[in-house]
């Protein structure tokens, strides 16, 4: 099965330097925006997509924070959305009362954030804010709510094509790709 991931790419989208440079804007705009605040927030990635977003932005945060996972399955081995996400698994760290981060891969239904937000809601957080690498606001269904002082990151814009690398998989593959890049059509119909 050796083969050269780069020749199911179409094209890149964004390089693993500009990739780079979004991070460090948003890793500062959230440190700017939670530096007065008394806890440490916390980070929640959303498993499996996020988890080398979630790696380079806390990094770069310089303030105190926690970080845990949420694993939610919508997709299965598709390219769409079923519409129903549920969690799969849950957090360790008790968010009552505090500030949460839920950080995306992607943001296109909006389905799987509603149902999340619902879910931190639920479990007491002061206040939700989302970062999500990529933002598909043409795919958007479900029109979600921010709570408390929560705000809405974005690292670019993207357009509605089927993407994949630095994190982001078709089945499972392709999520060590270092950049973002649109999938070659024939790799997944």
């Amino acid at each position: 099965m050796a083969t050269n991931l780069e020749d199911h790419i179409e094209k890149i989208l964004w390089t693993e330097q500009q990739i780079s440079q979004r991070v460090s804007e948003l890793a500062s705009q959230i440190t700017l925006n939670f530096s007065s605040c008394k806890s440490a927030p916390v980070a929640v990635g959303v498993a499996t997509g996020a988890f080398l977003f979630l790696a380079d932005l806390v990094r770069k945060i310089k303030l105190p924070i926690s970080v845990d996972f949420v694993r939610v399955e919508s997709y299965g081995s598709g390219t769409v959305s079923n519409g129903k996400p549920k969690i799969s698994c849950d957090l360790k760290i008790d968010v009552t009362g505090k500030h949460v981060i839920l950080v995306e891969d992607i943001v296109d239904t909006g389905n799987t954030l509603s149902c999340l937000i619902a879910h931190l809601k639920s479990k007491g957080a002061s206040s939700i804010s989302v970062c999500t690498l990529l933002d598909k606001p043409s795919k958007r269904k479900v029109n979600f709510e921010l709570v408390g002082e929560g705000k809405f990151y974005r690292g670019f814009e993207c357009p509605d094509y089927f993407v994949v690398g630095y994190g982001l998989d078709f089945a499972e593959l392709y999520r060590n790709l270092p950049y973002v890049g649109v999938l070659k059509p024939e790799m997944y119909s």
